[in-house]
Formats: structure tokens, C-alpha cells, sequence
């Protein structure tokens, strides 16, 4: 017995490395499969930066121009790859900048762990220069953040960042390792995390829920299904597409779960939400029946909760049980990844048509498309409007591309009007609406998908927010094809005030830069158009284009995002204009 002990610990000890904290940090993200992050060096993240430089065939560091653009850039990346995206910076204002980023990802569940510098631990709490306490101010905007003050820690909490960070719902996680962390020594040993005692990533399924759903959904008569981020997230869209296949049940996505069901399937109805498509919101409140899948009822899609769907029963397929009744009071809640309840589902679920319900999406759809739809595609304004852009856009794609929007009139356009025909092919920020999120997000979403087409669509606001990851963009050669649409205002907010204050604009006039030039300086080739007649030209050769390609798209200045539902209005009461 003492012989075996011995060889158990000779093997040990065999396995073991005498390291730095920092090359651990290295070594783990290494043992985690990551081969590309994106970062911001500074002092007391410079132990981790020096073991990089070691490490640069195996583990590519992109330099971005700001840590915000380090943390969506990584958000892109996780967001078209479904892999745990990866940012690094120091502490004080890099580990600030960050939070945004991590707020983002939080309330987008997308995985991400980001790691920060932090001041020696002797100097915790001295007000050391460059000292901030980002455990505390990540708190609320974190899956799990720990902070690391000895370097034999790093191997089981980077393990278990990983673990959590990815599992179940996604959301960020934090590791903050001082220096002294990153200067001392430890016995280098790597186990991945599996399991983390009184954490459950993924709920038990009950069959029970899972056969009343079943029941409520054969019986219904006017069944209809709203599509999350979940689908997409928990890889169940094959599922997904048998379930409406198979009930002929209609659908339709939130913002974050576009791309989840092809946007030319029969079934698929357009988006929900403030500024979705006219047949999705109406028929909320005429459904009997409404399966909820992967999605939170934010208030951008339920509108008045006192109203809504308030005729249905209510199917919630979801992984968080925090979700489940905090906004819309479900019938049944089928708790699990949908991937998993749907599989256990589907043989349970009868073959079924529901034609005269389905004819009133499509009887919406015609109404919407005369009032609103044509007007916008077929514009005959002396203004381009943003629809004929995504439409030019969808005719030289063919509905392929990956469409990185930012946030406003152009993010609403573009997930009303393009088309997503292949998987993960939309990318934007949903919960927390951050302007400059599409630029260093594109970049991360072209590198984790170098043989797609990336498209960032960007308003004149919005560019101004990360400019400056065009420089990214000339370091790195990174071929991302950037769309401004430019209409000198903050289109969003300006609309809002025509409508419900009196046309006072008030901060809302945007004093633009030549944007073109400013591409240029960056060595992007770029070019602008503004009249109908060029525009479709203008598209192909900025889809065309072997390198980064800048496109300006001067549009009418005061138009507008139609359908919307006013804040506190129903989502029946939905305006056409």
C-alpha cells in the first residue's frame, strides 16, 4: 500500500511545474482551449503580458484601442463562436472600463471571463496608485468574480471561472490577481472544473411539466410560439423547427434570438417587442396558447404587463428558474436546457394545422407591409431611408452574413428588415442597449468566424462611441466590412421627442466629422454614398471587397422606426405611424 502511495506521488510531482502566477494565467487559458484574447496591457497586469509574449504561437493576443473595445470584442467573438470569449486588463480605470462590456454580457448571457491586474496585496485597501476595488463594483454585473492574492490559487479558480462562465445560463465572470500573485511561484497542475458543490448550472426536468405542456399545446387551437436567445444558446434549433413543423404552430423571435429559426421559414412571423413586426404583437393578446422558449419577457417585448397575454395559459421553456414568474406569471414551467426538454417533448407533440390562425399573421403581415413595409424598401423620398440599406444588403448576401448592430433607429431597422438565414448570424446588444458596442464587437465575431461575412451597422452616434477600434482594425487587418448610416442625429431619442415632445430636439443634433477621412487615416478604403441610384453598386463593392471596407450612407434625417409601441402601451395597441 505504501509502495502505491509513493508512485501516486511521484506521478504528482511528475506532473507538476514550478511556474510563475502568471505563466499559470497563461498555461490555464491554454489547458481551456483558448487560442485568441483581446486586451490592454498596463502595470499590474504586466507579469501576465510578459509570459504572453512568450506564448505567441499558441495563444493570439489582439490589442485593442480601449478596454471597452477589448470586452465587446470579446463579446462578438463569444457570441458567433458559442465559445467563452476572453479580455484582459490591468487594474483602476482598465478594469473599469471593462464594466460596461461585463454589464452587457451579463444581461445578454454571454460567456465571457475576464481577467484584471490588481495592486500588490499588501497594498489592498491603501488607495495605491491605480487601485480600485473591482470585485466590489462587478458584484452586481457578474455571473461569479473572485480575486486571486496567491499564485497557488490561479489553476482551480481559473478552472472554475471557465466552468461557470460557460455553463448553464452563460454570463461573465471576473478574476482579479494581484501582482505579487503573478510574481510568485506554484506547482503548476491543470484539472478542468466539472462540477462546483451547491452549484446547479442546469435544473432537473420534471416529466410531469413536460407532459402538460404537451397537453396544452395539442389542444390549443391558437398556439404560437415566441423564440429567445436560449434556442440559439442551449443549440436547439433543429428542435425548435420540428415543434412549429410538426403543430404548424407560427412563431416569432426577440431581439437577441433572430437567426435562432431562418427568417424565409413559413412559420416565422418577424420579432416581438417595442419596434417588432405588426402580426407578432397583436396576436399576443388573441393567442390561447403562448410557449415561451429560451426568452425573459423583458419589457421591451411584453409591453403593459397588466395586459398582456392575459387570455393565454403560458408555456415557459427555461434554464434559469430566476426567470421563471418574475415578469409574466407562467401555467407550466419546463425548467432545463431546451436543447434537452424540447428533445423529450417532441414525442409527445401530434401532427396538427392551424390554417385560419395562421392566416391572421398573414393578414396582419399584408396590412403591415401596405402601411409600413413597401413605403420603407420602395421609398420614392429624396432621402435614402435605413430599410433600402438592409435591403441592398440582404440582395448581395443572400441573407448569410453576420449583421453586428449597434443600438437605435439603425439596430431596429436592421433586425426588422434583415434577413438571417443561417445560424448565430445576428449580433447586438439586447438588455443593456450600449452605443458602441458593434465596431470592436465585429471584430471579435470576424475572427471567430473568418469565413463569413461580417457586416457592423453603425449610426453616425454610435461610431463616435469606439472609434477608435479602427485602429484594431488597421493592426490587426482584420476584414470587417463597417455600414454608417449616417442621419446627423441621435436618431433614437430624436424620434421619441417628435412624437412625445414636441419635436424639442433637445441634444440630439449630431455635428459630424468626415467620416471617410477618418477611415482613410486608419488605411480602411472607404467611400460615401447618398442617392438611391449608387446605393446598390456602393454595397457590392463594399461586400466585394477582400480587406476592411468602409461604407458612409447618408439617410433621410427625420425618419422614423414604425411599428412601435409607445412605453406603457399594450402590445395590441401597436402603431403603424
Amino acid at each position: 500500500m505504501e509502495t502505491i502511495t509513493k508512485s501516486k506521488e511521484k506521478l504528482v510531482k511528475e506532473k507538476s511545474i514550478k511556474i510563475s502566477g502568471a505563466e499559470a494565467v497563461v498555461k490555464c487559458l491554454l489547458e481551456e482551449g483558448v487560442d485568441l484574447i483581446y486586451g490592454y496591457p498596463g502595470g499590474a497586469i504586466m507579469p501576465v503580458y510578459d509570459e504572453l509574449y512568450k506564448y505567441q504561437k499558441e495563444l493570439h493576443h489582439v490589442l485593442t484601442r480601449h478596454e471597452q473595445g477589448a470586452v465587446h470584442a470579446a463579446q462578438g467573438f463569444a457570441r458567433v463562436t458559442g465559445k467563452v470569449g476572453v479580455a484582459i486588463a490591468t487594474s483602476g480605470p482598465g478594469a473599469t472600463n471593462l464594466i460596461t462590456g461585463i454589464a452587457d454580457a451579463q444581461i445578454d448571457s454571454t460567456a465571457l471571463v475576464c481577467i484584471t491586474g490588481q495592486v500588490g496585496s499588501h497594498l489592498l485597501g491603501s488607495d495605491a496608485f491605480q487601485e480600485t476595488d473591482i470585485i466590489s463594483i462587478s458584484t452586481p454585473v457578474t455571473k461569479w468574480n473572485y480575486q486571486v492574492t496567491k499564485a497557488s490559487e490561479i489553476p482551480e479558480v481559473m478552472a472554475k471561472a471557465f466552468y461557470i462562465a460557460k455553463s448553464g445560463r452563460p454570463g461573465p465572470v471576473l478574476i482579479d490577481i494581484t501582482k505579487d500573485a503573478q510574481f510568485g511561484e506554484l506547482d503548476f497542475e491543470y484539472k478542468k472544473c466539472e462540477k462546483i458543490r451547491s452549484y446547479t448550472p442546469v435544473p432537473k426536468i420534471e416529466i410531469s411539466k413536460i407532459k402538460d405542456a404537451a397537453e396544452l399545446i395539442n389542444n390549443a387551437k391558437k398556439p404560437y410560439v415566441i423564440i429567445g436567445q436560449g434556442v440559439t444558446l442551449g443549440e436547439a434549433e433543429k428542435e425548435l423547427k420540428e415543434l412549429l413543423e410538426r403543430a404548424e404552430i407560427p412563431a416569432a423571435s426577440t431581439l437577441l434570438g433572430l437567426s435562432a429559426l431562418e427568417s424565409n421559414h413559413r412559420l416565422n412571423f418577424g420579432m416581438v417587442g417595442m419596434h417588432g413586426h405588426y402580426a407578432p404583437n397583436v396576436l399576443t393578446n388573441q393567442c390561447d396558447v403562448l410557449i415561451a422558449i429560451g426568452m425573459r419577457f423583458d419589457d421591451r417585448v411584453t409591453g403593459n404587463l397588466e395586459t398582456y397575454a392575459k387570455q393565454a395559459k403560458i408555456i415557459h421553456f427555461e434554464i434559469d428558474p430566476a426567470e421563471v414568474d418574475k415578469n409574466v406569471k407562467t401555467d407550466v414551467a419546463v425548467l432545463g436546457n431546451v436543447k434537452d426538454t424540447l428533445t423529450k417533448l417532441l414525442p409527445l407533440i401530434k401532427d396538427n394545422k392551424h390554417e385560419s390562425w395562421l392566416q391572421k399573421f398573414k393578414d396582419l403581415y399584408k396590412i403591415e407591409f401596405k402601411e409600413v413595409i413597401d413605403a420603407e424598401i420602395n421609398s420614392s423620398n429624396e432621402g435614402l431611408t435605413m430599410a433600402e440599406v438592409i435591403e441592398a444588403l440582404n440582395h448581395e448576401t443572400k441573407g448569410d452574413a453576420i449583421l453586428v448592430s449597434d443600438v437605435g433607429q439603425h439596430q431596429m431597422i436592421t433586425c426588422r428588415y434583415g434577413n438571417f438565414n443561417k445560424h448565430r448570424s445576428k449580433v447586438t446588444s439586447g438588455g443593456l442597449g450600449t452605443m458602441g458596442f458593434a465596431l470592436p464587437a465585429s471584430i471579435g465575431a470576424k475572427m471567430g468566424a473568418p469565413n463569413r461575412e461580417v457586416v457592423a451597422i453603425i449610426g453616425d452616434g454610435c461610431m463616435q462611441m469606439n472609434i477608435q477600434e479602427l485602429g484594431t482594425i488597421l493592426q490587426t487587418k482584420v476584414p470587417v466590412k463597417i455600414i454608417v448610416m449616417n442621419n446627423e442625429f441621435l436618431g433614437m431619442v430624436r424620434q421619441w421627442q417628435e412624437l412625445f415632445f414636441d419635436k424639442r430636439y433637445a441634444s440630439t443634433v449630431m455635428t459630424n466629422p468626415d467620416f471617410v477621412k477618418i477611415a482613410e487615416g486608419y488605411g480602411i478604403k472607404a467611400s460615401r454614398v447618398s442617392k438611391r441610384e449608387n446605393l446598390k453598386d456602393a454595397i457590392a463593392e463594399l461586400i466585394n471587397s477582400k480587406e476592411s471596407y468602409f461604407l458612409e450612407v447618408n439617410v433621410e434625417k427625420e425618419g422614423n422606426v414604425f411599428p412601435m409601441i409607445p412605453t406603457g402601451a399594450t402590445v395590441s395597441d401597436v402603431r403603424l405611424k
